[in-house]
């Protein structure tokens, strides 16, 4: 293989091209664009006029068997990057899936155990903000026990105001069949994985989730959900499309300290002295009292550290691609392996779930009952088939 990974960009939409775009203009230096995938003329006619040079394919099967590329990105609707990743590994293709690996669990499974067949292949997802140097960051804080064991975590994150129209510009967005749900899906996928990455896998969830509130869709745009990650320590999560300024925020509490995010772009980091049950049990009232009255010095209970990176949009994408070529190139570990897709999507089922049946719901939840009541609601549609 030459020292350039050849790319075979599946649909060649705002995601795809972007993707293209950065290899082009050298975002990407051990990458090259191999052959485009696209089953709409329109797109033909663009590759055709900005990648002249470059196979274009109507068929995506036909890309996979054209010897023109060493992997594949999948820029196509949900449902489909389960199959299609199974179709580029089955003929020993290289695999890159966009989020959410799927729309339920049951195919994600069927990924990732054909995958874990061919150890051979790199197989990823292109979880972006997983190469966010600040949420790298914060993780390095979490597993280092900086700030201990965690106790409440909360991520209010409604920074995906969308209009109506949005919704109305295609026969597929918000729905069941096409999209397989709302905001859990298709805006929220990087924090649900961002947040079990961090903070642990939850043991259930329990959730309050609105279909349609503030939107004429048949799926969620407003999500609230309670997790318990078991011994006492919950979670909350917080998520529309209907806040036109949009909150962004997102606390983590140890039983040694506090991270607190604003915006993706800034967290400030409390490390407790001791662990705060020792505080607690060594102070007597005076003492609260002097700590209130700013008689005694903080700095003797706690420090506070703020973090802020400059991180801008398309880098992280960027650097995705660059450690996916690097792992197929000279096994460079791989910032979001492909089987860590199923882990957001089980949480995402598991709160819708848990809507549906106004219950708490385990993450080890029937999936063959998900799937059950997700076809109910793509039958109601009448317009997309069932999934099985």
């Amino acid at each position: 293989m030459s020292k350039k990974v050849r790319l075979g960009i599946i649909g060649l939409g705002q995601q795809g091209g972007a993707y293209a775009k950065f290899i082009t203009d050298g975002l990407v230096p051990n990458m090259e664009i191999g052959a485009i995938c696209d089953t709409d003329p329109a797109k033909k006619e663009l590759a055709a006029s900005t990648y002249p040079d470059v196979p274009f394919h109507d068929d995506y099967v036909a890309l996979l068997e054209s010897g023109d590329v060493d992997a594949v990105v999948t820029c196509v609707p949900h449902y489909l990057h389960p199959e299609m990743g199974i179709a580029a590994l089955q003929r020993n293709v290289h695999a890159l899936v966009e989020k959410p690996a799927g729309v339920y669990t049951k195919q994600v499974k069927e990924l990732n155990g054909f995958a874990a067949s061919k150890p051979e292949l790199s197989f990823a997802i292109m979880f972006n903000q997983r190469n966010n140097p600040l949420y790298r960051r914060i993780k390095e804080i979490v597993d280092n026990g900086e700030i201990g064991a965690i106790r409440r975590t909360n991520w209010i994150i409604t920074t995906w105001w969308r209009p109506q129209g949005y919704y109305n510009s295609s026969a597929w967005r918000a729905t069941w069949g096409g999209e397989g749900g709302g905001v859990l899906v298709n805006q929220a996928p990087h924090q649900l994985d961002l947040w079990q990455w961090i903070c642990g896998i939850p043991k259930s969830v329990y959730a309050k989730v609105a279909y349609g509130f503030r939107r004429n869709i048949a799926v969620e745009d407003e999500v609230t959900a309670v997790v318990d990650y078991g011994d006492g320590a919950t979670g909350v999560f917080v998520t529309a499309t209907h806040d036109l300024t949009g909150t962004d925020r997102f606390e983590i509490l140890g039983d040694q300290g506090k991270i607190v995010v604003e915006g993706s772009k800034t967290a400030t980091v409390t490390r407790l002295a001791k662990p705060e049950r020792e505080l607690s049990d060594g102070m007597d009232m005076e003492d609260v009292r002097k700590l209130f009255m700013g008689q005694l010095k903080p700095e003797e209970y706690y420090t506070t550290e703020v973090i802020e990176f400059e991180s801008a949009w398309g880098g992280q994408h960027a650097g995705v691609l660059e450690n996916f070529a690097a792992n197929i190139l000279d096994g460079t570990p791989l910032l979001a392996p492909g089987s860590d897709g199923i882990n957001g999507v089980r949480l995402a089922n598991a709160i819708h779930l848990s809507s549906w049946t106004g219950t708490e719901v385990g993450l080890d939840f029937d999936e063959d009952e998900f799937l059950s009541e997700l076809n109910k609601r793509i039958a109601a549609e009448g317009q997309f088939p069932e999934r099985s």
